[in-house]
């Protein structure tokens, strides 16, 4: 008798332990969305600030955004997380401050090559952008609504002065768009009668950082 309930112990026992040792199967991994950038793909910049898939080409660098920079076979000199100051500069090793803003990525990998020169032989630059910072313009004087308001992508001053609310009853029809970039401040003139009545946009892409002055 003592025997068989020592058995029965036994296989009981046997049992327990088997469901403790059985090994658990982990559950599989949500996928990941297609969509997402990831930190390892090199991504180019976008006039977009939602996204981050845009020209290398046409994209303009400005204020806030934030560069990859890749020397090829130089790991010293390449970096991320490189962020354009609001002066519209950065800080490179070996180069020091240089300007960004206003340039695009293939403009400015070609002039940090061109920098580099002086110390390695035909160096190889890519410039990426791992982020976009929203891009305004400003509105000032004799217009309904003034202050910052968001550069989206192919706006032209008519249509900026639009999202102002319009000009108001006192302005004058020959406007300014004030820039500064590595030169100094610009002073380009836009004719708003002009514009008005051929849609001429008389040459000029806005940028962000632009000031629209109505006198």
């Amino acid at each position: 008798m003592r025997s068989r309930i020592f058995v029965l112990i036994s296989v009981v026992t046997l049992a327990v332990q088997g469901q403790q040792t059985r090994p658990v199967i982990p559950a599989p991994a949500a996928p990941q969305s297609s969509g997402a950038a990831s930190s390892s793909v090199p991504v180019s910049a976008s006039a977009d600030p939602n996204t981050l898939t845009v020209s290398s080409e046409s994209y303009i660098i400005g204020t806030g955004d934030t560069l990859q920079l890749n020397v090829w076979k130089e790991p010293t000199l390449s970096s991320g997380g490189i962020a354009v100051r609001p002066d519209g500069r950065i800080s490179l090793p070996l180069l020091g401050d240089l300007p960004a803003s206003g340039l695009t990525p293939t403009l400015l990998g070609r002039d940090i090559a061109e920098r580099l020169k002086k110390y390695i032989t035909d160096p190889l630059v890519t410039v990426t952008v791992i982020a976009v910072a929203p891009k305004e313009i400003f509105l000032i004087g004799e217009i309904q609504k003034t202050g910052p308001i968001i550069l989206t992508p192919g706006m032209n001053t008519l249509q900026a002065i639009a999202a102002g609310g319009g000009l108001s009853p006192f302005a004058k029809k020959k406007l300014y768009i004030l820039r500064k970039d590595a030169k100094g401040e610009q002073k380009i003139p836009f004719d708003y009668k002009k514009a008005l009545k051929t849609g001429d946009a008389q040459g000029i892409t806005l940028l962000p950082g632009d000031t629209i002055v109505v006198p």
